[in-house]
């Protein structure tokens, strides 16, 4: 029997990739996992045998990708954003999900499924909070101009007087 561990947990719909989803989105972050994956029965309306459903774990956190067919789509009203702490880690993440997929602005981008991403390094957090009013306004001017976020132009825009 399955352990719960949150009562919340996303369901992300996909035509019939949700199995190769979990196993890409699995290899990106770490302490990640497939921890159950369900088939269709000949009950259907899924190809008896096929993947039905995947549950994983992303750095802990649960997810559940479901194979539901054409209908739906995923759009930019939904994104996950991924706390990075420099710009090591933002350069990482953000080459993997972009392999595939493509780039948007302001540390948006969508992955080779379509699904929408935030890739946020602390740095920006702490810029966006800054006390001094002009410093967030020149950080965010900046941060409007980049796809990725560049962390030390970030500074530099702050900085300027």
């Amino acid at each position: 029997m399955a352990t719960i561990k949150s009562k919340i947990r996303p369901c992300l719909w996909f035509d019939n990739q949700a199995e190769e989803a979990a196993k890409f989105y699995t290899s990106i972050f770490k302490n990640s996992k497939i921890t159950e994956i369900s088939r269709y029965t000949e009950a259907g309306p899924g190809q008896a045998g096929s993947v039905l459903t995947v549950t994983f774990e992303l750095d802990g956190a649960e997810f559940m990708a479901l194979n539901g067919g054409p209908l739906f789509t995923f759009s930019e009203a939904v994104s996950f954003q991924i706390d990075c702490a420099d710009q090591q880690e933002v350069d990482r993440f953000w080459a993997a999900l972009t392999d595939g997929g493509e780039e948007s602005q302001c540390g948006w981008l969508k992955d080779r499924y379509g699904l929408s991403w935030q890739v946020v390094p602390a740095a920006l957090i702490a810029l966006m909070s800054d006390p001094d009013p002009k410093r967030v306004e020149r950080t965010t001017r900046a941060m409007f101009t980049m796809k990725k976020i560049d962390v030390d132009a970030l500074e530099r825009a702050a900085d300027a007087a």
